[in-house]
C-alpha cells in the first residue's frame, strides 16, 4: 500500500494505492468508514490494476479536513483526486454504501469506463411516518452512538466491533479496517470519523433523493449495481431491496443489477468470496 496526501480546499485527503498496474480503479467508502474498507478488494486485484481509495473529509486520516460536508462536496473531492491520479475514460469508479451515492453524483462530472455502485447509490425513500432525523437515528443510531464513545484502549474498540451482528465472520481484513479507525485521545481511544460529518452526510443522503435520481439519469457511461442480499445488521432484507432495484431498472434500462449471494452490507467488501465476485465485476471492462 502506497500512501500520499492530495490537496483539497481546507486541507489534504489521505489517499492509498493498492497495486501498481496501469488500469485504475478509484474507490469511495461509506459514511463512517475509511479507505481501509477497500483494502481487501485492492489486494485481490489481478496484475495490471491499481485501486486508489481516499479517506473522505471528516474520516480516517482526513478527519481534520473541515466541511462543507454533504455528498456533493465529497463528489467534488473525488474529482480533485481523479485529477491528481490522471484518471481518464479507461478508469473505473466504484463506491460502497454512501460512497456509491457520492460516485453517482461525481459521475455526472466526467466520463469513466464505468461506474459501479456497491450496495448503495439508489435513492432511499423515507419510511412512512418518519422524518429525515428520525430515519437517520433508526438506521445509523448504533454507529452514531459509537462515534461519541471513548473506549479504554484499541483492543476494547476491536472487541466492540466483534460483537456487531454483520461482522461475525471476523477476518484479518476487518481487524485492519477497525484498527485503522482508532484515534488515541485523553482517556482512551475513539473513532476517527467525525460525528458532525456523518450526521450532515446522512441528512443529505436522505433529503436530497431528487438530486441523486437526477444524477443517475444523467450519467453518460455504463452504470452497474452490485447488491448484498442482507443488510447493515445482517438482517434478511438488504439496504437496497429487490423492489427498489426493480423500480430503478425500469427507470434505467441499461443498469446492470447483480446480487452477490450470502453477503451482507459489510462482508460484500471484506469476505474473500464476495470480494472475488466484486473484483471480477470491476475488472471486466466489457461490463
Amino acid at each position: 500500500m502506497y500512501v500520499e496526501n492530495v490537496p483539497v480546499p481546507g486541507g489534504e485527503l489521505r489517499l492509498a494505492r493498492f497495486g501498481s498496474g496501469p488500469r485504475l480503479i478509484i474507490a469511495v467508502h461509506g459514511i463512517t468508514a475509511s479507505l481501509m474498507a477497500w483494502a481487501a478488494v485492492g489486494e485481490a486485484l489481478p496484475e495490471g490494476w491499481t485501486l486508489a481509495a481516499m479517506d473522505l473529509r471528516g474520516r480516517g486520516h482526513s478527519r481534520d479536513v473541515p466541511g462543507p460536508f454533504g455528498l456533493q462536496a465529497h463528489a467534488d473531492d473525488v474529482g480533485r483526486v481523479a485529477e491528481h491520479l490522471g484518471a481518464d475514460e479507461t478508469t473505473v469508479l466504484v463506491g460502497h454504501s454512501m460512497g456509491a451515492y457520492v460516485a453517482a453524483l461525481h459521475s455526472v462530472q466526467r466520463t469513466y469506463a464505468k461506474t459501479v455502485l456497491v450496495d448503495g447509490g439508489l435513492p432511499l425513500p423515507l419510511p412512512p411516518g418518519l422524518d429525515v432525523d428520525q430515519t437517520l437515528e433508526a438506521t445509523l443510531g448504533p454507529a452514531l452512538t459509537r462515534l461519541s464513545q471513548i473506549f479504554p484502549d484499541e483492543d476494547s474498540y476491536v472487541a466492540f466491533f466483534q460483537q456487531h451482528p454483520a461482522l461475525q465472520d471476523w477476518s484479518p481484513a476487518v481487524e485492519r479496517y477497525v484498527r485503522y479507525d482508532v484515534l488515541p485521545v485523553e482517556g482512551g481511544v475513539r473513532s476517527r470519523a467525525m460525528e458532525e460529518a456523518v450526521r450532515t452526510d446522512g441528512r443529505w443522503l436522505l433529503s436530497e433523493t431528487a438530486a441523486i435520481g437526477t444524477a443517475l439519469h444523467a450519467i453518460g457511461h455504463p452504470l452497474s449495481l452490485i447488491r448484498a442480499p442482507r443488510g447493515l445488521l445482517d438482517q434478511e432484507v438488504g439496504l437496497l431491496p429487490d423492489a427498489l432495484a426493480r423500480a430503478w431498472r425500469a427507470e434505467l434500462p441499461d443498469l446492470r443489477d447483480d446480487v452477490v449471494p450470502d453477503c451482507n452490507h459489510y462482508t460484500i467488501v471484506f469476505d474473500p468470496r464476495c470480494v472475488r465476485v466484486l473484483v471480477e465485476r470491476l475488472t471486466d471492462i466489457r461490463q
